[in-house]
């Protein structure tokens, strides 16, 4: 498992450990020890996945405070253009985003730290994508911000959304009332 830093502070791209013999492959998506040696103290308290089909976006998610949490992603099947948007006011890198291509090919994770918007775009259908998250899902704390307002071109023209995500306010709406 090999650990690499982002541009944005605490976003870190995961190199997962895989082998693969004539019985297929087996790939370790999370290590406590592996973690803990870069600093990142990471506990799941929920997992979750989602099946997409192609051109779908979800996101730009994120719960505030106090129940805020840290997303650990990742792709066992199909493959995503992954984004995240750190909403964080005292980051150096405030409303910078970076985006990853995750896959069950490159066999990437991606781990998101508190404070930070996130999403996707699924580039095949039946596209498989796993959320362990540090806190529970809290219905009073979960926002978005929508998926066009920070200014990544992410290659559409008509994506599928769900109808919440669609009703997402702007970056810049959001960062009026920022409660990170």
């Amino acid at each position: 498992m090999e650990i690499v830093k982002t541009s944005l502070s605490g976003v870190y791209i995961i190199n997962n450990f895989n082998a693969q013999d004539s019985r297929g492959t087996f790939v370790k998506m999370f290590n406590k020890e592996s973690f803990l040696q870069e600093n990142l103290d990471f506990d799941i308290r929920e997992s979750y996945y989602s099946i997409s089909k192609k051109n779908v976006i979800r996101g730009m998610h994120f719960q505030t405070p106090p129940h805020d949490h840290e997303k650990l992603v990742y792709v066992p099947q199909g493959k995503i253009l992954d984004l995240i948007v750190d909403l964080r006011p005292n980051s150096k890198t405030y409303k910078n985003y970076i985006s990853v291509e995750i896959s069950g090919e490159n066999k990437k994770s991606v781990i998101i730290p508190k404070g930070l918007a996130h999403g996707f775009r699924s580039l095949e259908n039946d596209t498989i994508t796993v959320y362990n998250v540090s806190t529970e899902y809290n219905p009073n704390f979960d926002y978005g911000i929508s998926y066009n307002s920070f200014g990544f071109n992410w290659e559409i023209e008509q994506p599928i959304l769900s109808k919440r995500d669609a009703q997402f306010i702007s970056l810049e709406d959001f960062c009026v009332k920022n409660p990170f």
